[in-house]
């Protein structure tokens, strides 16, 4: 993972829940491709073909509520996503993201839709290039940013196995 990355928003409001995400008739499978391609396609029906890599998402409270189902982050994951940003996460939501590798910041960014950002997770630091302000939040703790480098939980876990099996 980059501790420092720069995307495009899309803006989302409060309370979007893991049905607006992805829709459940496409939970048939886990492939964070296919899901992508019908991420927010009852809110926002142009995201999955406009979304690029790198993308951020902003949104206001409680981002992620509603089921439990992993499938809603590895939508996001599947159509590039680089981070959520929000005022507050479901704390599954949060969990799932945080064990798949998906980066989550908890903090209130004024953005439009469309704006440029760039986040630097170890410094805490999120400026809008487009309307030059700057924010602050929380910096991610080491162990965090090297769990969300391996690309989640499980592969940390195998990466540190293999670390103390090698000594």
């Amino acid at each position: 993972m980059h501790k420092k990355i720069k995307g495009r928003v899309w803006r989302f409001g409060a309370n979007v829940d893991t049905d607006q995400i992805i829709p459940a008739e496409y939970l048939i499978t886990a492939d964070p491709k296919e899901l992508a391609k019908h991420a927010f396609e009852k809110v926002k029906p142009e995201f999955a073909e406009q979304v690029k890599a790198g993308d951020i998402i902003v949104a206001d409270e409680n981002f992620g509520c509603g089921s439990s189902r992993e499938h809603a982050p590895r939508a996001l994951m599947g159509a590039g996503i680089s981070v959520v940003i929000a005022k507050s996460f479901a704390r599954i939501f949060f969990r799932n993201s945080i064990n798949i590798g998906l980066p989550l910041i908890e903090a209130s960014v004024d953005a439009e839709e469309g704006d440029e950002l760039e986040v630097d997770f170890s410094q805490g630091i999120i400026k809008n290039l487009t309307k030059n302000r700057e924010y602050t939040f929380k910096p991610l703790p080491e162990f965090l940013l090297n769990l969300l480098e391996s690309g989640g939980l499980v592969e940390y876990t195998k990466r540190e196995l293999e670390k103390a099996q090698a000594q």
